[in-house]
């Protein structure tokens, strides 16, 4: 118990960072996620080839791969950021691929006669789905969203590899210090379990009140 009373300070500023990497990167990879579900199903085909690549890409390239590309390949573009943003950047946009299929899955499992029924009256695309297809889509969708988002919280532990203050990277300030590694690591685990059950519960009051019933 030790280890945390006699460091509380340094678990504490590590979960927020942790907190901080999960609310800044969630909101980010949601805009994103629908922004490309719309573009999937879009009507312009440049739309669904922008779309397609921007899955395909990063669904298939390795997060950390991801965060070296940002960290270090944007600075030679001219693109100088603090290295938390850089962080929030790369998990927003790699889960943002994984949010994008979560919600065409949802789009899909609307009824067409839905979409046709709302262009009959004279609705935009843009029209169509915001007020008609995506408010269903997301009730279908709102469980696998929480799950990746909860992945999204145990992926922030890349980021504490490139300079971020961050919760699983206190372990190596209290190895340093020469605290046993098992306790260290038990306490990290704790705070990354508050994280996601904080993120479980969030979504299953949604579920409760906006899921679709089976």
């Amino acid at each position: 118990m030790n280890v945390l009373t006699d460091n509380l300070s340094l678990y504490g500023d590590g979960l927020l960072g942790t907190v901080e990497l999960t609310v800044y990167g969630s909101l980010l990879a949601l805009v994103l996620g629908f922004l490309m579900a719309s573009f999937r199903v879009a009507p312009v085909a440049s739309l669904r080839a922008f779309g397609t690549v921007w899955v395909t890409v990063l669904r298939n390239t390795p997060l950390t791969l991801l965060f070296f590309a940002v960290v270090l390949g944007l600075p030679r573009f001219g693109v100088v950021l603090p290295f938390r943003l850089f962080a929030v950047l790369a998990l927003g946009c790699y889960t943002s691929a994984f949010i994008c299929e979560a919600v065409r899955s949802g789009i899909n499992t609307v009824p067409v006669g839905q979409g046709e029924a709302a262009r009959s009256l004279g609705m935009t695309f843009g029209q169509t789905l915001g007020t008609v297809i995506l408010p269903q889509a997301f009730r279908s969708v709102i469980p696998p969203i929480g799950s990746t988002l909860i992945a999204l919280a145990k992926n922030s532990a890349i980021a504490g590899s490139f300079s971020v203050t961050e919760l699983l990277g206190t372990y190596k300030t209290l190895n340093e210090l020469g605290y046993g590694i098992v306790w260290t690591f038990v306490w990290i685990a704790v705070g990354y379990l508050i994280v996601t059950l904080t993120i479980s519960a969030v979504f299953n009051v949604l579920e409760k009140r906006w899921g679709v019933a089976r």
